[in-house]
Formats: structure tokens, C-alpha cells, sequence
């Protein structure tokens, strides 16, 4: 059975942030993409534009100086324009280290992801790391 594209499209999105290809992970977005970041915390709040979420996807490398690490675990599609991710995340911040459970839920039009909220395991361990 062949994969639905949503998935396949989220896929490729997660393969290019691993490997740091912002450019490929640009691509896959809409010139207008908001991700959305819960918590209160350096991350948190509404990241407008495909830039500022490419500058947000860049700054969370260089605040863990390169140890963050993506496991993509499930991807799921409702055929209707809709994808949710879980992951696993890793990453050291100086003498903290963090790892939990994580999701994004994408909303895509023509091909392209227009949305990203996200969902994550524990938002005071994630506030915590990230302050």
C-alpha cells in the first residue's frame, strides 16, 4: 500500500531537519506557514513566515550546539489535508539534557504545509530546558 503524499510530504520535511538542509525544509512550506510553540519559554508562541520558522529550526541547533536529534516515530493522515507526527527528542543545553515525546500536527494545502502545532510530553520540562 503506497503511502498517502501528506506523509510522504511530513516525512521529507522531517528527513531535511535532521540533516540541517533548510533549504529543502523551506521548500515544503508556504511562504506564510505559522508553527506554533506551547509554553513559556524561548521557543514559545506563533513563528510567522517560513523565515522566522527556518530561523527558529537554525537557533534550536545552535542552542543545543548541534546535540538535538529528531526520532520520527508515526505519521498519520486524514486524506483531508491534515498530518500528525509523534517523535522522540533529544538534546543537551549546556549541563541539561532533555528527551520526551513530541508531536506536530500539520495542516497542508497544495502540497505545501501551511501549519504546525505542537504538542509535547511534559511543557514544564520543555519550559525548563529551554529557559
Amino acid at each position: 500500500m503506497a503511502e498517502h503524499p501528506d506523509c510522504t510530504l511530513v516525512r521529507q520535511g522531517y528527513d531535511a531537519f535532521s540533516r540541517g538542509d533548510m533549504d529543502t525544509l523551506g521548500s515544503l512550506m508556504t511562504a506564510d506557514v505559522v508553527h506554533h510553540v506551547p509554553g513559556d519559554n524561548l521557543f514559545s508562541g506563533h513563528h510567522k513566515g517560513r523565515d522566522a520558522c527556518l530561523q527558529m529550526y537554525r537557533r534550536l541547533g545552535e542552542e543545543t550546539s548541534g546535540t538535538l536529534q529528531v526520532e520520527l516515530e508515526n505519521v498519520l493522515a486524514d486524506g483531508r489535508g491534515h498530518v500528525m507526527s509523534v517523535h522522540k527528542v533529544r538534546a543537551d543545553r549546556g549541563d541539561r539534557g532533555m528527551e520526551m515525546a513530541e508531536g506536530l500536527f500539520f495542516t497542508i494545502v497544495g502540497g505545501k504545509i501551511t501549519d504546525i502545532d505542537e504538542c509535547v510530553e511534559d511543557i514544564d520540562v520543555q519550559n525548563e530546558f529551554w529557559t
